[in-house]
């Protein structure tokens, strides 16, 4: 059982905001005392529904009845809210990606230490199911050893029309989708990282990135394909991996999907040439059925209502915080490489 009814407010109430607006209702012990920000249609959504409205971030934070600040503003303020915050004796939620630079992360964590109070990023996606199905297929070695993973995310509308698209505000798809990718990857292969190669793409937006390829190698010889991209009338698998014994792939966030397991020794002695456009292979001919099993992916609950009880749980002392600062912080010291890779166009060695 809890101690106490924590309160919280959301400074930056757009997208973001108002689902944490949302999912903060169904957790125990957690209430919403308000919100916080300069446009005034949110300021009125947020009456509709009852919430009260501060008029400035010092009022949030001269609340007491404020325990919890949710940063869900721009990105390029997170790490002055967030300073101003924790001074003020308040923990902190923000939203991913917690600043621009891993030096204005490292000064947050600095102040958190030095006040007491938990400083916590929302990296919501580490609950998705998509992502947790492959890392159990990868830690349960279901595809053998583990050689090569994809993870893409693509979509045909752009770079929405807000301050993503401009670069004072920390936009572009590499601090939007790329956090989560990355931080993803990074958890799935608890290895170094021996080399970073970016490619950004500019199609719809010259000022930041619309899209990306990232490519990653770590020191085990394990291979990453990371990819985002925003002009894609046909989309690509969420996840492709490959191991020595199978392969699996999720085509959406339907989940729809399959695993294809080795069932003989590997070889190509049972191969028929087949007709291949004009020649003949049989280096690429399928598989015979009693080679290969296929079997449907595994499901695993999972629920984002976990995220905001540990935070509870954690400031309490009960449990150990799930996302931690320091796998943020390695986060984007890798986000840093892949943006120097991408402007000298080169592999950047990272760890």
């Amino acid at each position: 059982m809890r101690k106490k009814v924590y309160g919280a407010a959301i400074v930056g109430y757009g997208g973001m905001g108002s689902q944490h607006g949302r999912l903060i209702q169904r957790v125990d012990h957690l209430e919403l005392r308000g919100i916080m920000d300069i446009r005034e249609i949110r300021q009125k959504h947020a009456t509709d529904l009852g919430y009260q409205v501060y008029p400035d971030l010092k009022s949030v934070l001269d609340d007491p009845r404020v325990d919890i600040v949710i940063i869900a503003t721009p990105n390029h303020i997170h790490s002055v809210i967030a300073i101003q915050a924790l001074r003020a004796g308040k923990h902190v939620i923000c939203e991913k990606p917690a600043t621009l630079t891993s030096q204005e992360l490292q000064d947050i964590m600095t102040v958190a230490d030095q006040c007491g109070k938990l400083f916590v990023v929302g990296q919501n996606r580490r609950w998705d199911e998509d992502y947790l199905v492959m890392k159990k297929l990868l830690d349960e070695k279901q595809l053998g050893d583990v050689f090569h993973i994809e993870s893409k995310v693509h979509g045909s509308r752009g770079i929405p029309g807000d301050w993503r698209a401009e670069k004072e505000f920390g936009g572009g798809m590499l601090l939007d989708w790329g956090v989560h990718l990355v931080d993803r990857m990074l958890l799935m292969i608890p290895e170094k990282v021996k080399s970073v190669h970016c490619k950004f793409t500019h199609i719809t937006n010259d000022e930041v990135d619309d899209g990306f390829r990232l490519t990653l190698e770590f020191e085990g010889g394990v291979t990453a394909l990371l990819e985002v991209g925003t002009t894609h009338y046909i989309t690509m698998p969420l996840w492709y991996m490959n191991g020595t014994t199978g392969s699996a792939v999720i085509e959406d966030w339907n989940m729809n999907g399959r695993v294809v397991k080795l069932e003989a020794p590997l070889g190509g002695h049972d191969a028929t040439p087949i007709v291949a456009g004009a020649g003949l292979t049989k280096t690429m001919a399928p598989r015979d059925n009693h080679t290969t099993i296929t079997e449907p992916l595994p499901r695993i609950p999972t629920d984002i209502l976990d995220f905001y009880n540990n935070v509870l749980d954690a400031i309490e002392g009960e449990v150990e915080i799930i996302v931690k600062n320091h796998e943020v912080l390695r986060v984007m010291r890798l986000l840093e490489a892949a943006f120097l890779s991408d402007e000298t166009n080169q592999v950047v060695g990272f760890e």
